[in-house]
Protein backbone atom coordinates (compact mmCIF):
# COMPACT_ATOMS: atom_id res chain seq x y z
CA UNK A 1 0.00 0.00 0.00
CA UNK A 2 1.62 3.39 -0.80
CA UNK A 3 1.84 6.37 1.72
CA UNK A 4 -1.27 7.86 -0.22
CA UNK A 5 -3.24 5.06 0.41
CA UNK A 6 -1.95 4.25 3.71
CA UNK A 7 -2.67 8.38 4.87
CA UNK A 8 -6.04 7.83 3.38
CA UNK A 9 -7.09 4.92 5.01
CA UNK A 10 -5.98 6.28 8.52
CA UNK A 11 -7.99 9.32 8.32
CA UNK A 12 -10.97 7.02 7.28
CA UNK A 13 -10.25 4.41 10.58
CA UNK A 14 -10.10 7.58 12.37
CA UNK A 15 -13.28 9.57 11.11
CA UNK A 16 -15.51 6.28 11.04
CA UNK A 17 -14.35 5.31 15.18
CA UNK A 18 -15.11 9.12 16.32
CA UNK A 19 -18.54 8.52 14.16
CA UNK A 20 -19.40 5.47 15.15
CA UNK A 21 -18.39 6.02 19.09
CA UNK A 22 -20.25 9.29 19.77
CA UNK A 23 -22.98 9.26 17.08
CA UNK A 24 -23.65 5.88 16.36
CA UNK A 25 -23.17 5.90 12.47
CA UNK A 26 -20.37 6.16 9.89
CA UNK A 27 -21.15 3.71 7.81
CA UNK A 28 -20.90 6.36 4.48
CA UNK A 29 -18.84 9.12 5.40
CA UNK A 30 -15.64 7.90 6.07
CA UNK A 31 -15.58 6.42 2.61
CA UNK A 32 -16.14 9.76 1.62
CA UNK A 33 -13.23 11.25 3.35
CA UNK A 34 -11.01 8.30 1.81
CA UNK A 35 -12.19 8.60 -1.42
CA UNK A 36 -11.43 12.24 -1.14
CA UNK A 37 -7.78 12.04 -0.19
CA UNK A 38 -6.67 9.10 -2.48
CA UNK A 39 -9.88 8.53 -5.28
CA UNK A 40 -7.93 5.05 -6.22
CA UNK A 41 -7.71 3.63 -2.76
CA UNK A 42 -9.87 0.44 -3.86
CA UNK A 43 -6.94 -0.85 -5.80
CA UNK A 44 -4.80 -1.13 -2.80
CA UNK A 45 -7.28 -3.73 -1.67
CA UNK A 46 -7.43 -5.98 -4.90
CA UNK A 47 -4.20 -8.10 -3.38
CA UNK A 48 -5.55 -8.68 -0.13
CA UNK A 49 -9.51 -10.02 -1.27
CA UNK A 50 -10.85 -12.75 -3.35
CA UNK A 51 -14.55 -10.29 -4.25
CA UNK A 52 -18.17 -11.58 -4.94
CA UNK A 53 -20.32 -9.12 -5.92
CA UNK A 54 -23.60 -9.06 -5.04
CA UNK A 55 -25.70 -6.88 -7.63
CA UNK A 56 -29.16 -6.38 -8.72
CA UNK A 57 -32.61 -4.43 -8.54
CA UNK A 58 -33.99 -6.16 -5.52
CA UNK A 59 -33.03 -8.85 -2.91
CA UNK A 60 -29.29 -7.33 -2.95
CA UNK A 61 -29.06 -7.19 1.06
CA UNK A 62 -30.39 -10.29 1.66
CA UNK A 63 -29.10 -12.63 -1.04
CA UNK A 64 -25.74 -10.93 0.55
CA UNK A 65 -26.65 -12.00 3.84
CA UNK A 66 -27.46 -15.24 2.94
CA UNK A 67 -24.50 -16.01 1.32
CA UNK A 68 -22.49 -14.53 3.87
CA UNK A 69 -23.51 -17.17 6.35
CA UNK A 70 -23.34 -19.36 3.68
CA UNK A 71 -19.47 -18.85 2.60
CA UNK A 72 -19.07 -18.44 6.89
CA UNK A 73 -19.63 -22.61 7.25
CA UNK A 74 -16.56 -23.01 5.07
CA UNK A 75 -14.57 -19.80 5.52
CA UNK A 76 -13.94 -18.46 8.96
CA UNK A 77 -13.86 -14.50 7.85
CA UNK A 78 -15.67 -13.37 5.55
CA UNK A 79 -15.86 -9.54 4.54
CA UNK A 80 -19.39 -8.18 3.90
CA UNK A 81 -21.35 -4.55 3.92
CA UNK A 82 -24.56 -5.66 6.46
CA UNK A 83 -25.94 -1.96 6.37
CA UNK A 84 -26.32 -2.24 2.92
CA UNK A 85 -24.22 0.95 2.20
CA UNK A 86 -23.24 -0.33 -1.62
CA UNK A 87 -22.03 2.69 -3.30
CA UNK A 88 -18.28 3.46 -3.88
CA UNK A 89 -18.06 5.48 -0.58
CA UNK A 90 -19.92 2.81 1.78
CA UNK A 91 -17.60 0.01 0.07
CA UNK A 92 -14.50 2.05 0.97
CA UNK A 93 -15.88 2.27 4.12
CA UNK A 94 -16.53 -1.71 4.78
CA UNK A 95 -12.28 -2.61 3.55
CA UNK A 96 -11.15 0.52 5.32
CA UNK A 97 -12.91 -0.42 8.97
CA UNK A 98 -12.03 -4.33 8.69
CA UNK A 99 -9.55 -6.01 10.76
CA UNK A 100 -6.46 -6.80 8.29
CA UNK A 101 -6.06 -10.44 6.99
CA UNK A 102 -3.18 -11.90 7.59
CA UNK A 103 -3.84 -14.13 4.43
CA UNK A 104 -5.58 -13.42 1.61
CA UNK A 105 -10.08 -12.77 2.75
CA UNK A 106 -12.80 -13.27 0.75
CA UNK A 107 -15.48 -10.60 0.32
CA UNK A 108 -18.78 -10.76 -0.69
CA UNK A 109 -19.88 -7.02 -1.22
CA UNK A 110 -23.51 -5.94 -2.05
CA UNK A 111 -22.76 -3.22 -4.94
CA UNK A 112 -25.24 -0.73 -6.35
CA UNK A 113 -25.83 -1.68 -10.00
CA UNK A 114 -24.22 1.86 -11.57
CA UNK A 115 -21.00 1.01 -8.93
CA UNK A 116 -20.61 -1.98 -10.69
CA UNK A 117 -18.39 -0.39 -13.17
CA UNK A 118 -16.32 1.59 -10.63
CA UNK A 119 -15.73 -1.33 -8.21
CA UNK A 120 -14.09 -3.32 -11.38
CA UNK A 121 -12.03 -0.53 -12.18
CA UNK A 122 -10.16 -1.48 -9.37
CA UNK A 123 -10.60 -4.78 -8.09
CA UNK A 124 -11.64 -7.92 -10.57
CA UNK A 125 -13.92 -10.09 -8.94
CA UNK A 126 -14.12 -13.75 -8.87
CA UNK A 127 -18.04 -14.03 -9.37
CA UNK A 128 -21.13 -11.44 -9.81
CA UNK A 129 -24.00 -12.47 -8.41
CA UNK A 130 -27.04 -10.55 -10.17
CA UNK A 131 -30.49 -11.54 -8.36
CA UNK A 132 -32.92 -9.69 -11.11
CA UNK A 133 -33.17 -6.14 -13.32
CA UNK A 134 -37.06 -4.33 -12.36
CA UNK A 135 -38.09 -0.71 -12.52
CA UNK A 136 -36.17 1.08 -9.73
CA UNK A 137 -35.67 4.66 -9.27
CA UNK A 138 -36.42 5.62 -12.85
CA UNK A 139 -34.89 8.85 -12.02
CA UNK A 140 -31.48 7.69 -11.39
CA UNK A 141 -31.14 4.34 -13.49
CA UNK A 142 -33.71 4.85 -16.31
CA UNK A 143 -35.38 1.40 -17.86
CA UNK A 144 -34.38 -1.87 -16.94
CA UNK A 145 -31.90 -1.98 -20.25
CA UNK A 146 -30.02 0.85 -19.00
CA UNK A 147 -29.54 -0.38 -15.57
CA UNK A 148 -28.39 -3.41 -17.32
CA UNK A 149 -25.89 -1.51 -19.04
CA UNK A 150 -24.23 -0.04 -16.22
CA UNK A 151 -23.75 -4.08 -15.03
CA UNK A 152 -22.47 -5.10 -17.91
CA UNK A 153 -20.09 -2.10 -17.94
CA UNK A 154 -18.48 -3.29 -14.68
CA UNK A 155 -18.92 -7.07 -16.20
CA UNK A 156 -16.80 -6.54 -19.10
CA UNK A 157 -14.13 -5.57 -17.22
CA UNK A 158 -13.71 -9.46 -15.69
CA UNK A 159 -14.42 -11.80 -18.59
CA UNK A 160 -13.01 -14.20 -16.57
CA UNK A 161 -15.18 -14.20 -13.78
CA UNK A 162 -18.13 -16.67 -13.24
CA UNK A 163 -21.73 -15.32 -13.21
CA UNK A 164 -24.23 -16.45 -11.18
CA UNK A 165 -27.42 -15.25 -12.53
CA UNK A 166 -31.45 -15.37 -12.30
CA UNK A 167 -31.79 -17.91 -15.30
CA UNK A 168 -35.41 -16.80 -14.28
CA UNK A 169 -34.58 -13.50 -15.83
CA UNK A 170 -34.99 -12.96 -19.31
CA UNK A 171 -32.68 -10.32 -20.16
CA UNK A 172 -29.69 -12.36 -18.37
CA UNK A 173 -29.92 -14.08 -21.52
CA UNK A 174 -29.76 -11.45 -24.13
CA UNK A 175 -25.90 -10.39 -24.42
CA UNK A 176 -23.18 -12.90 -25.34
CA UNK A 177 -20.52 -13.29 -22.74
CA UNK A 178 -17.40 -14.89 -22.54
CA UNK A 179 -17.93 -15.67 -18.30
CA UNK A 180 -18.76 -19.04 -17.26
CA UNK A 181 -22.15 -18.91 -16.16
CA UNK A 182 -24.24 -20.44 -13.70
CA UNK A 183 -28.43 -20.13 -13.70
CA UNK A 184 -30.51 -20.64 -11.07
CA UNK A 185 -34.40 -20.17 -11.38
CA UNK A 186 -37.91 -22.24 -10.57
CA UNK A 187 -38.72 -25.64 -12.02
CA UNK A 188 -41.87 -26.60 -9.26
CA UNK A 189 -44.39 -26.99 -11.23
CA UNK A 190 -45.81 -28.76 -14.31
CA UNK A 191 -45.11 -26.86 -17.56
CA UNK A 192 -48.04 -24.87 -19.18
CA UNK A 193 -48.25 -22.07 -21.21
CA UNK A 194 -49.16 -18.82 -19.72
CA UNK A 195 -48.91 -14.87 -20.36
CA UNK A 196 -47.76 -12.05 -17.83
CA UNK A 197 -49.96 -9.62 -17.32
CA UNK A 198 -50.01 -6.65 -19.82
CA UNK A 199 -47.98 -3.78 -17.61
CA UNK A 200 -44.78 -6.40 -17.09
CA UNK A 201 -41.32 -5.39 -17.78
CA UNK A 202 -39.82 -7.35 -20.39
CA UNK A 203 -42.98 -8.70 -21.86
CA UNK A 204 -41.25 -9.03 -25.53
CA UNK A 205 -38.88 -11.47 -27.18
CA UNK A 206 -35.32 -9.94 -27.39
CA UNK A 207 -34.89 -11.38 -30.43
CA UNK A 208 -37.99 -10.83 -32.45
CA UNK A 209 -39.90 -8.55 -30.43
CA UNK A 210 -43.23 -10.92 -30.20
CA UNK A 211 -45.07 -11.54 -26.72
CA UNK A 212 -42.73 -14.06 -24.38
CA UNK A 213 -44.46 -17.22 -23.32
CA UNK A 214 -44.30 -18.73 -20.02
CA UNK A 215 -44.03 -22.50 -19.32
CA UNK A 216 -44.55 -21.57 -15.66
CA UNK A 217 -44.04 -17.82 -13.94
CA UNK A 218 -43.72 -17.29 -10.27
CA UNK A 219 -43.92 -13.38 -10.27
CA UNK A 220 -43.68 -10.26 -12.45
CA UNK A 221 -41.51 -11.41 -16.03
CA UNK A 222 -40.19 -14.11 -13.90
CA UNK A 223 -39.99 -17.79 -14.53
CA UNK A 224 -39.62 -21.11 -17.61
CA UNK A 225 -40.09 -17.99 -20.62
CA UNK A 226 -39.80 -19.15 -24.49
CA UNK A 227 -40.97 -17.24 -27.64
CA UNK A 228 -43.15 -19.24 -29.52
CA UNK A 229 -42.14 -17.14 -32.83
CA UNK A 230 -37.96 -17.36 -33.06
CA UNK A 231 -37.47 -20.32 -30.34
CA UNK A 232 -35.64 -17.70 -27.63
CA UNK A 233 -35.97 -19.85 -24.50
CA UNK A 234 -34.88 -20.16 -20.72
CA UNK A 235 -31.49 -21.38 -20.48
CA UNK A 236 -30.84 -24.70 -18.79
CA UNK A 237 -30.89 -24.16 -15.39
CA UNK A 238 -27.73 -25.47 -12.87
CA UNK A 239 -30.06 -24.94 -9.55
CA UNK A 240 -33.79 -24.91 -9.33
CA UNK A 241 -36.13 -25.65 -6.71
CA UNK A 242 -38.18 -28.37 -7.62
CA UNK A 243 -41.16 -27.94 -4.71
CA UNK A 244 -42.59 -25.58 -2.88
CA UNK A 245 -43.44 -27.23 0.60
CA UNK A 246 -44.87 -24.29 2.86
CA UNK A 247 -44.82 -20.47 2.56
CA UNK A 248 -45.98 -18.16 5.40
CA UNK A 249 -45.36 -14.72 6.53
CA UNK A 250 -42.22 -15.71 8.14
CA UNK A 251 -40.87 -18.68 6.63
CA UNK A 252 -40.43 -20.70 3.59
CA UNK A 253 -39.85 -24.20 3.17
CA UNK A 254 -38.69 -25.52 -0.29
CA UNK A 255 -37.09 -28.33 -2.01
CA UNK A 256 -33.64 -27.78 -3.93
CA UNK A 257 -31.48 -30.71 -5.47
CA UNK A 258 -33.64 -33.05 -3.40
CA UNK A 259 -32.82 -31.75 -0.28
CA UNK A 260 -35.37 -29.63 1.40
CA UNK A 261 -34.57 -26.30 3.19
CA UNK A 262 -36.41 -23.69 5.22
CA UNK A 263 -35.41 -20.10 5.71
CA UNK A 264 -36.94 -18.04 8.47
CA UNK A 265 -37.85 -15.28 6.35
CA UNK A 266 -41.42 -15.13 3.85
CA UNK A 267 -41.99 -14.31 0.54
CA UNK A 268 -41.77 -15.97 -2.82
CA UNK A 269 -39.36 -13.95 -4.12
CA UNK A 270 -36.91 -14.54 -1.39
CA UNK A 271 -36.29 -18.22 -2.30
CA UNK A 272 -35.01 -16.25 -4.91
CA UNK A 273 -32.45 -14.58 -3.06
CA UNK A 274 -31.58 -17.92 -1.29
CA UNK A 275 -31.16 -19.92 -4.45
CA UNK A 276 -28.37 -17.01 -5.39
CA UNK A 277 -26.38 -17.66 -2.17
CA UNK A 278 -27.05 -21.38 -2.51
CA UNK A 279 -25.50 -21.28 -6.16
CA UNK A 280 -22.57 -18.75 -4.35
CA UNK A 281 -22.25 -21.58 -1.99
CA UNK A 282 -21.66 -24.36 -4.21
CA UNK A 283 -19.52 -22.45 -6.52
CA UNK A 284 -17.11 -21.80 -3.63
CA UNK A 285 -17.33 -25.62 -2.36
CA UNK A 286 -19.67 -25.33 0.68
CA UNK A 287 -21.61 -28.95 1.13
CA UNK A 288 -25.15 -28.75 1.08
CA UNK A 289 -25.56 -29.69 4.78
CA UNK A 290 -23.55 -27.03 5.48
CA UNK A 291 -25.93 -24.65 3.26
CA UNK A 292 -28.80 -26.18 5.23
CA UNK A 293 -27.42 -25.41 8.28
CA UNK A 294 -26.95 -21.54 7.43
CA UNK A 295 -30.01 -21.07 6.21
CA UNK A 296 -31.77 -22.17 9.39
CA UNK A 297 -29.99 -19.62 11.41
CA UNK A 298 -32.64 -17.18 12.92
CA UNK A 299 -30.79 -14.01 12.42
CA UNK A 300 -32.30 -11.01 10.95
CA UNK A 301 -31.44 -9.00 8.18
CA UNK A 302 -31.70 -5.25 8.47
CA UNK A 303 -34.36 -3.99 7.44
CA UNK A 304 -35.87 -7.22 5.79
CA UNK A 305 -38.54 -8.20 7.85
CA UNK A 306 -37.18 -6.74 10.70
CA UNK A 307 -39.16 -8.28 14.32
CA UNK A 308 -39.58 -5.33 16.55
CA UNK A 309 -41.17 -5.81 19.68
CA UNK A 310 -42.80 -2.21 20.75
CA UNK A 311 -44.55 -2.53 24.36
CA UNK A 312 -47.47 -5.48 23.54
CA UNK A 313 -46.86 -4.61 19.65
CA UNK A 314 -44.92 -6.96 17.15
CA UNK A 315 -43.69 -5.06 14.20
CA UNK A 316 -42.88 -6.33 11.36
CA UNK A 317 -40.53 -3.63 9.58
CA UNK A 318 -40.31 -4.33 5.29
CA UNK A 319 -38.31 -2.15 3.26
CA UNK A 320 -39.65 -1.30 0.35
CA UNK A 321 -39.06 0.40 -2.99
CA UNK A 322 -40.71 -0.26 -6.41
CA UNK A 323 -43.55 -2.52 -7.91
CA UNK A 324 -42.63 -5.33 -8.30
CA UNK A 325 -41.28 -5.60 -4.37
CA UNK A 326 -44.47 -3.84 -2.87
CA UNK A 327 -46.52 -6.66 -4.83
CA UNK A 328 -44.81 -9.38 -3.66
CA UNK A 329 -44.53 -8.03 0.13
CA UNK A 330 -48.39 -7.51 -0.18
CA UNK A 331 -48.75 -10.80 -1.40
CA UNK A 332 -46.56 -12.24 1.27
CA UNK A 333 -48.55 -10.49 4.15
CA UNK A 334 -51.76 -11.51 3.05
CA UNK A 335 -50.74 -15.08 3.53
CA UNK A 336 -50.94 -14.38 7.40
CA UNK A 337 -53.87 -16.28 8.85
CA UNK A 338 -54.09 -13.56 12.01
CA UNK A 339 -55.04 -10.00 12.11
CA UNK A 340 -53.01 -7.23 12.10
CA UNK A 341 -52.76 -3.63 11.24
CA UNK A 342 -50.90 -2.08 8.52
CA UNK A 343 -48.97 1.11 7.78
CA UNK A 344 -46.59 2.61 4.84
CA UNK A 345 -43.97 5.22 5.80
CA UNK A 346 -43.08 7.00 2.10
CA UNK A 347 -40.32 9.31 1.59
CA UNK A 348 -38.52 10.67 -1.82
CA UNK A 349 -35.12 11.41 -1.34
CA UNK A 350 -31.92 10.51 -3.46
CA UNK A 351 -31.48 7.20 -1.87
CA UNK A 352 -35.48 6.19 -2.31
CA UNK A 353 -35.95 7.80 -5.29
CA UNK A 354 -37.49 11.26 -5.64
CA UNK A 355 -40.36 9.78 -8.28
CA UNK A 356 -43.15 8.29 -6.17
CA UNK A 357 -44.55 7.97 -9.00
CA UNK A 358 -44.48 3.55 -8.62
CA UNK A 359 -47.02 3.52 -5.85
CA UNK A 360 -49.87 3.61 -8.59
CA UNK A 361 -48.66 -0.05 -9.55
CA UNK A 362 -48.63 -1.11 -6.22
CA UNK A 363 -52.22 -3.86 -5.77
CA UNK A 364 -53.00 -2.14 -2.83
CA UNK A 365 -56.89 -3.40 -3.72
CA UNK A 366 -55.76 -6.77 -2.17
CA UNK A 367 -55.80 -5.10 0.84
CA UNK A 368 -59.49 -4.33 0.91
CA UNK A 369 -60.84 -7.91 1.01
CA UNK A 370 -58.56 -8.88 4.23
CA UNK A 371 -60.59 -7.25 7.09
CA UNK A 372 -57.60 -5.40 8.35
CA UNK A 373 -58.83 -3.21 10.99
CA UNK A 374 -56.55 -0.07 11.38
CA UNK A 375 -54.27 1.73 8.69
CA UNK A 376 -51.68 4.58 8.85
CA UNK A 377 -49.73 6.27 6.40
CA UNK A 378 -46.83 8.67 7.31
CA UNK A 379 -42.70 10.17 6.12
CA UNK A 380 -42.31 12.83 4.08
CA UNK A 381 -44.72 11.37 1.25
CA UNK A 382 -47.91 10.95 3.12
CA UNK A 383 -50.09 12.97 1.43
CA UNK A 384 -48.70 10.44 -1.75
CA UNK A 385 -49.70 7.52 -0.30
CA UNK A 386 -52.96 8.48 1.34
CA UNK A 387 -53.62 9.40 -2.10
CA UNK A 388 -52.90 6.22 -3.30
CA UNK A 389 -54.59 4.28 -0.67
CA UNK A 390 -57.93 6.13 -1.00
CA UNK A 391 -58.05 5.71 -4.54
CA UNK A 392 -57.70 1.97 -3.75
CA UNK A 393 -61.28 2.15 -1.51
CA UNK A 394 -59.09 1.72 2.02
CA UNK A 395 -60.53 4.07 4.72
CA UNK A 396 -57.47 5.68 6.46
CA UNK A 397 -57.47 5.42 10.41
CA UNK A 398 -54.70 8.13 10.92
CA UNK A 399 -51.42 9.85 8.70
CA UNK A 400 -48.28 10.97 10.60
CA UNK A 401 -45.91 12.87 8.59
CA UNK A 402 -43.49 13.14 11.88
CA UNK A 403 -41.42 10.13 11.89
CA UNK A 404 -40.70 10.52 15.62
CA UNK A 405 -44.33 10.17 16.51
CA UNK A 406 -44.60 7.00 14.81
CA UNK A 407 -43.32 4.83 17.94
CA UNK A 408 -46.92 6.49 19.72
CA UNK A 409 -49.24 5.78 16.83
CA UNK A 410 -47.78 1.93 17.02
CA UNK A 411 -48.81 1.63 20.34
CA UNK A 412 -52.49 2.73 20.07
CA UNK A 413 -53.07 0.32 16.76
CA UNK A 414 -55.79 -2.00 17.89
CA UNK A 415 -53.79 -5.92 16.45
CA UNK A 416 -50.60 -7.42 18.36
CA UNK A 417 -49.03 -7.58 14.98
CA UNK A 418 -48.65 -4.94 12.71
CA UNK A 419 -46.45 -4.50 9.24
CA UNK A 420 -44.88 -1.20 8.62
CA UNK A 421 -44.06 -0.97 4.74
CA UNK A 422 -41.25 1.83 4.69
CA UNK A 423 -39.04 3.12 1.61
CA UNK A 424 -35.16 3.23 2.70
CA UNK A 425 -34.55 6.84 4.57
CA UNK A 426 -38.02 6.29 6.42
CA UNK A 427 -36.47 2.77 7.51
CA UNK A 428 -33.22 4.50 8.71
CA UNK A 429 -35.11 7.26 10.88
CA UNK A 430 -37.43 4.56 12.33
CA UNK A 431 -34.69 2.16 12.91
CA UNK A 432 -33.00 5.65 15.29
CA UNK A 433 -36.15 6.17 17.03
CA UNK A 434 -36.43 3.24 17.70
CA UNK A 435 -32.95 2.74 18.81
CA UNK A 436 -33.25 5.91 20.98
CA UNK A 437 -35.90 4.47 22.84
CA UNK A 438 -34.52 1.26 23.46
CA UNK A 439 -36.73 -1.00 21.45
CA UNK A 440 -33.32 -1.96 19.07
CA UNK A 441 -29.64 -1.86 19.58
CA UNK A 442 -28.96 0.53 16.94
CA UNK A 443 -30.48 2.58 14.63
CA UNK A 444 -28.69 3.95 11.65
CA UNK A 445 -24.93 1.10 12.10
Amino acid sequence: MSLKSSIAEAAGRSSYWFLHKFFNGGSSLPGKITLKLDPNILQAFSQKYDLVIVTGTNGKTLTTALSVRVLKEKYPQVLTNPTGSNMAQGIVTTFITAPRPKHKGLAVLEVDEANVVRVCQYITPIAFVITNLFRDQMDRYGEIYTTYDKILAGIKLAPQATIITNGDEQIFNTKSLPNPTIYYGFDHTEKGDYMAPANTDGLLCPKCQHILHYHLRTYANLGDYFCPHCGFARPQLTYAVTKLTELTPTSSTFELDGQEYRIGIGGLYNIYNALAAYALGRFLGVEQAQIKHAFESDERVFGRQEMIKVADKEVTLILVKNPVGLNQVLDMILTDPEPFSFGFLLNANYADGIDTSWIWDGQFEKLKDHAIPYFMTGGERYKDITTRLTMAGIELNTHEPDLTKVIDDIKQMPTRHVYLLATYTAVLQLRKELADHGYIKGGMD
